[in-house]
């Protein structure tokens, strides 16, 4: 009997034969048919076949001064098991250093990778333990919460970073965290801090192997609301009481970064997957040079702070999630970070008019307490920053997709640079719901 090879979708149908040849070699193998062969292997020693394989995920980091580049693949593959069951499978490659410690190793094509197999994450030891439902089980009973059976979804998966899985059962609903078992415990502290100060999720304890056990908060997300049925929505006033609630000791934390200051890490993580608009890129970066920084307090902020980690209901804020990156730095960033978040996503509902509306009455308010020489050029680099996201997901036509992203954060740099002043001077923000919902 003949064995036909795994089939490999099509993972780049959108980029010209040259700006494949540009890639990274170690993107050009996992995002390449070349990448079957250690799937394959994987599988292999696991006693299965591979029958076909798609990229679902990707993280690129460009080459740095002194090392190559790095990324991380995440693929949905189908698998037939001994015995003729054929299952859906999740699988990972890893290059350069987001090469796990403990991960299996192979030579692809000349490229050193490292692979493994969901669950069992080398950097997520406690994932395995977080979809077994009896471990789970009696981990809750651990933590007084009560044993019985339960119900395990899957939410959100980074490879090497980060799980969320949802429990249900006896005990209630509770969300379990998985991250590095060297992070669990400040995160812990994290979350016992912020939560009695703020609708933060109170975390029920941990386990050494990297487990955090959170509580179920009430609500849906904002960004849900946005793109649902009519309903009320908490205004910027509401987010910003929400933002002032954040304890001040968090200020003592590392400072969190600012995305003018990534906007060259940005820039070259789009290059890496679009070398052909290098030029384009870099005359953008160019301009944010000549930006106005201006002077900002250091105070308690989020770090990543948009509709998608807000929780409302019946129209009040009812919850933050993801305070993973809460620490230092500067309240306009946390605003740059929501209005490119709506803005963009304004680009993938071009029908929400609410989304528009809504991003529009929030930037007017926000030019109310900054700057709009200092607001803008941060929203224009935070969009560039989010360019990145069709390529990561996978998206049909990321391609495109990442080009209209580059087109929107040179438009809000353009309005900074040529309309602030005017507008200032005569009250006049008539542009902003056309920002928010440009393409």
């Amino acid at each position: 009997m003949t064995v036909s090879p795994p089939r490999a979708a099509p993972a780049v149908p959108s980029v010209s034969d040259t700006a494949y040849a540009a890639w990274a070699p170690d993107l050009q193998l996992l995002l390449g048919g070349e990448a079957a062969g250690p799937l394959r292997a994987l599988i292999e020693t696991a006693s299965g076949e591979l029958l076909s394989f798609r990229p679902r995920q990707v993280n690129h980091q460009p080459a740095q001064p002194g090392g190559g580049s790095s990324t991380i693949v995440q693929y949905g593959a189908q698998v037939r098991w001994a015995g003729g069951r054929v299952a859906s499978e999740t699988l990972v490659m890893a290059t350069g250093g987001r090469i796990p410690r403990r991960a299996a190793v192979v030579d692809g094509d000349g490229v050193r990778v490292g692979i493994w197999r969901w669950p069992f994450d080398p950097d997520l030891p406690g994932l395995a333990s977080a979809v077994d439902a009896d471990t789970v089980s009696a981990l809750l009973a651990t933590l007084g919460m009560g044993g019985g059976k339960v119900r395990l979804t899957v939410r959100a998966y980074r490879p090497g970073r980060r799980a969320v899985i949802e429990a249900s059962g006896t005990h209630g609903r509770v969300f379990l965290k998985v991250v590095r078992p060297h992070r669990v415990e400040a995160l812990h502290a994290q979350h016992r801090l912020l939560a009695r100060h703020m609708p933060v999720p109170h975390s029920y304890g941990y386990s050494t192997d990297g487990i955090l056990v959170l509580q179920a908060l009430h609500g849906g997300s904002l960004r849900g609301a946005l793109s649902g049925p009519a309903v009320p929505l908490p205004g910027a006033s509401a987010l910003q009481g929400l933002l002032d609630q954040l304890p001040a000791e968090l200020a003592q934390n590392q400072m969190s970064g600012d995305h003018l200051s990534r906007a060259n890490h940005y820039a070259d993580v789009v290059a890496g997957c679009l070398p052909d608009e290098r030029a384009r890129l870099d005359e953008l970066l160019g301009r944010y040079a000549c930006t106005e920084v201006g002077e900002h307090p250091t105070v308690a902020v989020h770090g990543d702070f948009y509709e998608g980690q807000i929780l409302v209901e019946r129209g009040r804020v009812s919850g933050l999630l993801d305070v993973d990156t809460a620490g230092s730095g500067h309240r306009i960033d946390e605003w740059a970070t929501m209005l490119a978040h709506l803005s963009v996503l304004g680009l993938l509902h071009p029908k929400a008019r609410r989304i528009r509306r809504y991003g529009a009455d929030m930037l007017a308010n926000v030019e109310t307490r900054y700057p709009t020489a200092q607001l803008r050029p941060r929203i224009s680099a935070a969009v560039l920053g989010l360019a990145t996201g069709p390529f990561r997901v996978q998206l049909q036509r990321w391609p495109e997709q990442t080009r209209r992203r580059i087109a929107l954060a040179e438009q809000w740099l353009t309005y900074a640079e040529e309309k602030a002043d005017a507008a200032t001077a005569s009250g006049e923000t008539g542009d902003e719901e056309s920002l928010i919902a440009s393409s």
